[in-house]
């Protein structure tokens, strides 16, 4: 038993409300917006004080596992675990899952402050207040959610009737109440007695398992089974796939906080935002004396109120105001700031086209547990990366049977495995590595290993690759 809180982040979401830079395997709470850290590190971040918090617990899927991981370990927060998601079954089943693992691993009465890895927060003598009231009424029983005082009649969130104040400061949920249209929002917004729905919860795990038993059986049957019958794989837990998905997909709204008598919410001013449009991106950056928020390499010329973001070619803007110029390495998007929150059925749209649908899930950077690659150029029978490899990491022990290889090694140290040959590679030097030949880049060095790769050959698709050793348990 502990007498800490246990953070739970849920980090599996595959929103593409910020396309393009977020994309389907790329979502947004591992993108770096604003600042020098990503959504999900900065949430890492916020329950680091060994004093109040234990080691977090990160839920996530398979596609983010190594991602996730490398991303803690950048920031130097060490996980009590990592949870893997063997398919997508809403927050309901996550949070069920989480409750039942805590109860095994710290004790039943264990308090679990459960946090999307994707929401923007800055956190001060509010936030702080706010924990402790939430984790002294979960003590006492209740299911605390945390309700944002509104700035605005925002339509793009849920919110909270606040009812009758309890002992410890929180209140009782008099009801939740959906995504309102902009009157409804207004008015609520003049009658006070609201707040935004956070989608940040605070409970005791026995209590939640409990909850859901009246209110939700299916779903906690199959987390408590789907934590009894789970593996362990290198650094991560896989939770059992067969009784996973006999969950319900739901929501831990819908499932059980609409419905339980326990419901508690802790009003709150702390800054908040879901991430979920680029006008709450513009909202949370640090704007210029002309109300704009600048990232990346861009020229503004009478332009106001704006978001500019560019990671690739240099962006010029002119005489515009109130939109959101964003450009990743093979997209841009351009639309109105107010009108943000419909890039979702842009996305859509780009998805059900052939031509397009690939700009909707794969981003030109992937990561993988080594590091990852950047696809430059694309031709007939040939493509050039940047392949980026992380001090200490080796890729797969590899060979394929449609291509060849030439690496030029532009940063760093690499140690380059071809057939029975070991060799370093250096800063200005090349290799070559043909097709059918066993090979294997690594990186002895403590920098950061960049190289430069040109792929020839009739087939260049990632499927090409056949592991023949693997240190991440890759087949």
């Amino acid at each position: 038993m502990t007498n800490k809180i246990i953070p739970v982040i849920m980090a599996g979401g595959k929103g593409t409300r910020l396309w393009p830079l977020s994309r389907a395997t790329a979502p947004k709470q591992f993108i770096q917006f604003v600042g020098d850290r990503t959504l999900f590190q900065a949430t890492l971040s916020r329950v680091s004080d060994a004093a109040i918090y234990e080691a977090p617990i990160v839920i996530t899927n398979e596609d983010f596992r190594f991602l996730a991981a490398e991303q803690s370990r950048e920031i130097g927060v060490a996980l009590s675990a990592t949870l893997l998601e063997p398919v997508a079954r809403n927050t309901a089943a996550a949070v069920a899952s989480a409750a039942a693992f805590v109860a095994k691993m710290f004790g039943e009465e264990a308090l679990i402050l459960v946090l999307a890895s994707d929401h923007e927060i800055v956190s001060g003598a509010d936030y702080d207040e706010a924990i402790r009231i939430a984790a002294k009424t979960a003590a006492s029983g209740k299911l605390v959610t945390f309700g944002i005082t509104p700035t605005e009649p925002a339509t793009g969130f849920g919110y909270i009737e606040i009812g009758d104040t309890l002992a410890t400061g929180a209140a009782k949920v008099k009801r939740f109440v959906e995504k309102p249209a902009a009157e409804k929002a207004e008015k609520m917004l003049a009658a006070g007695g609201f707040a935004w729905n956070s989608g940040i919860f605070l409970f005791k795990a026995s209590q939640v398992l409990s909850e859901l038993a009246v209110h939700a059986p299916e779903v906690e049957a199959a987390a408590i089974a789907a934590v009894e019958r789970a593996a362990s794989d290198l650094d991560f837990i896989r939770l059992d796939e067969q009784a996973f998905s006999a969950s319900p997909n739901i929501s831990i709204d819908y499932a059980l906080m609409e419905k339980t008598a326990c419901a508690a919410v802790v009003q709150t001013a702390f800054t908040w935002s879901d991430m979920g449009s680029w006008d709450a991106v513009w909202k949370l950056g640090s704007q210029d004396t002309d109300g704009n928020v600048i990232s990346g390499n861009a020229t503004l010329i009478n332009t106001k109120n704006s978001l500019v973001m560019s990671r690739h070619g240099h962006l010029a803007v002119q005489g515009l105001e109130g939109v959101a110029v964003i450009a990743s390495e093979d997209a841009v998007y351009v639309g109105r700031l107010d009108e943000s929150q419909n890039v979702g059925k842009l996305v859509k749209q780009l998805a059900t086209a052939k031509a397009t649908s690939a700009l909707t899930q794969t981003h030109p950077t992937s990561y993988r547990p080594w590091g990852g690659y950047t696809s430059i150029l694309n031709g007939d029978r040939f493509q050039v990366k940047r392949l980026f490899v992380t001090p200490g990491k080796k890729l797969s022990l590899q060979k394929h049977h449609h291509r060849s290889e030439h690496w030029i090694c532009v940063k760093g140290t690499a140690e380059v495995t071809i057939g029975d040959t070991v060799q370093t590679v250096r800063e200005n030097e090349s290799v070559y590595i043909p097709q059918g030949e066993v090979h294997r880049l690594a990186n002895p060095g403590k920098i950061l290993l960049e190289m430069i790769e040109v792929q020839t050959g009739s087939y260049l698709g990632e499927d090409d690759i056949i592991r023949i050793v693997d240190e991440f348990g890759r087949g």
